[in-house]
């Protein structure tokens, strides 16, 4: 069949086809090329995780073998770090100032941003932590702030600033164990953190789920595995449980009603056993209420905000003790190297007497044996006396330093802290369905008034001691010098009655160190 041919196009529909074609090019150029490849680098490993910080251009990375790295966008490497443990899981927090990262072996660990140094180190879960989430709450309408309690951090108006962690000259950064460099970044952390209220989730391969306020203070968890699955269908209610669950994603909602999962595990009809099949096992999505979190955040933005702080301060009295006793075994150590040539002596002598007999027998003025005597004028010397003198002078002084700058003010900021969280306890139908347990409380400040005791108790301890130690090492040298025939007018007096004191109670034992004994006097659990 003969077709006529079609009219060419008027120039007004030309025009409108050009006109058609330009739109249709200019949306393809928007649309159609939504990526483009802004650079192609090698690096000499394998990654295998990567995250954007929310705020920042930057990229922090893990390799294969758990180093953690820093780029920005156009590829400068700002930091590496090896923390020592498998790296599973990382996110960023809200504001981007700390990459959260999850280990093998169920801990979360917090790093600066700026330098990478570890804040805080977190035992979460048992087993592997497989995905982390670090939600942010909705900023605040003028309507809910006015529905907020008012309430006010009243340890400013009574003590100065809270103490940091006390350095010690000729002790090394991390002789503690703990990160005593950074305090000033873990105070900045702990103070932004305060800021907006904020959630870090945590799942692990087991099908446990933690949550953390400010990614530090625990508040709740989730075992998947024993939470019941209601399921309606055609009018009838059936009830399913996940069985070998191993969580692979966590997201909180904005607003923190809903808590989003994506998990692996085998779906069981708990109202038919016999229903459940090889088909039940696959990837499972979860979708679970946490409106506790919203409809209670005020109680727990106020409870995590002091807990936070009183974690901050357990740090201090920690690190503190751990440098008191650094210092003083130190000390300790010289003093006995020193006197422990007088056992020797002795023994080479053929003689039984102690080094207690022997001093108390120069003290008395009875006699002074021959081994006494190599001992005094040889082997440890005027000199060797002054530099033990020097050393326990110098010991005690920075034990003051530590106790009045740092382990007092740090143990009485505690016990005022959970004298107010006790307080809170006590508004029994806000606090006591977050966990915040008066009798607990009770028990937890009665502790803790008895390590305000213990400090005490050891700073006179520390100064009998410290003043027995003077007053033995002045008779002794007064003793040398006697012996020597040189003048002694410049030794400082002693009392014969504390040489002897010295002699029973100290010349063998070391009460400073047993005060200091972690696991007997100032360990205390929360």
């Amino acid at each position: 069949k003969k077709t006529s041919p079609k009219k060419p196009p008027t120039k007004q529909q030309a025009a409108m086809a050009e006109e058609q074609m330009e739109e249709a090019s200019s949306s393809a150029a928007a649309s159609g090329t939504p990526f483009q490849l802004q650079f192609d680098k090698p690096i000499p490993f394998q990654i295998k995780l990567a995250e954007w910080n929310p705020e920042k251009d930057l990229l922090a990375m893990v390799t294969d073998d758990s180093k953690v790295l820093l780029h920005r966008f156009n590829w400068q490497r700002l930091w590496t770090i090896s923390p020592g443990k498998c790296i599973t899981s990382i996110c960023w927090s809200p504001d981007g100032k700390i990459v959260a990262l999850g280990t093998e072996d169920g801990f979360v660990l917090l790093h600066d941003v700026e330098n990478g140094k570890m804040l805080r180190s977190i035992k979460s879960h048992d087993v592997a932590i497989i995905c982390l989430n670090w939600a942010e709450d909705e900023p605040l309408s003028r309507t809910d702030k006015e529905d907020l309690l008012s309430y006010e951090d009243r340890t400013t108006r009574f003590f100065p600033p809270a103490p940091v962690m006390p350095r010690i000259g000729g002790l090394n950064s991390g002789d503690t164990g703990l990160a005593d460099e950074n305090e000033e970044a873990i105070q900045a952390f702990s103070s932004a953190s305060c800021q907006r209220f904020n959630i870090l989730c945590t799942g692990d391969k087991d099908g446990c789920i933690c949550f953390s306020i400010f990614g530090i203070f625990p508040i709740g968890k989730i075992n998947i595995n024993k939470v019941p699955i209601h399921v309606q269908s055609s009018g009838k209610r059936t009830s399913y449980r996940l069985q070998d669950v191993s969580i692979s994603k966590v997201s909180l909602s904005r607003n923190l009603h809903q808590l989003v999962l994506l998990c692996s595990g085998k779906l069981i009809n708990t109202d038919n056993l016999s229903l459940s099949n090889d088909l039940s096992v696959g990837v499972h999505c979860l979708h679970l209420d946490t409106s506790i979190f919203s409809n209670r955040k005020n109680e727990l933005h106020q409870v995590s905000q002091q807990a936070s702080s009183i974690q901050d301060l357990v740090e201090v009295v920690r690190a503190s003790i751990s440098m008191m006793s650094k210092q003083w075994s130190n000390a300790m150590n010289l003093f006995h190297e020193k006197f422990s040539a007088l056992p020797s002596l002795l023994t080479a002598h053929g003689m039984e007497s102690s080094s207690e007999d022997e001093f108390m027998s120069l003290l008395f003025g009875t006699h002074t044996s021959p081994a006494l005597h190599q001992f005094l004028v040889s082997s440890l010397g005027e000199a060797g006396l002054k530099r033990i003198a020097k050393t326990i002078e110098s010991a005690g002084r920075e034990l003051r330093i530590v106790v009045s700058e740092h382990l007092q003010p740090a143990v009485e900021i505690i016990s005022f802290r959970l004298a107010e969280l006790r307080g809170l306890a006590r508004w029994r139908s806000r606090f006591q369905n977050i966990g915040l347990d008066e009798k607990l409380m009770d028990g937890v400040t009665e502790r803790v008034g008895m390590l305000v005791v213990q400090v005490e108790r050891f700073s006179r301890v520390a100064a009998t001691v410290l003043y027995l130690f003077q007053n033995f090492l002045s008779w002794v040298l007064k003793c040398v010098k006697i012996l020597l025939s040189e003048p002694t007018d410049q030794v400082p007096s002693t009392n014969s009655e504390l040489v002897v004191i010295f002699l029973k109670f100290l010349l063998d034992k070391d009460p400073i160190k047993q005060l200091l004994e972690t696991d007997q006097i100032f360990e205390w659990d929360m």
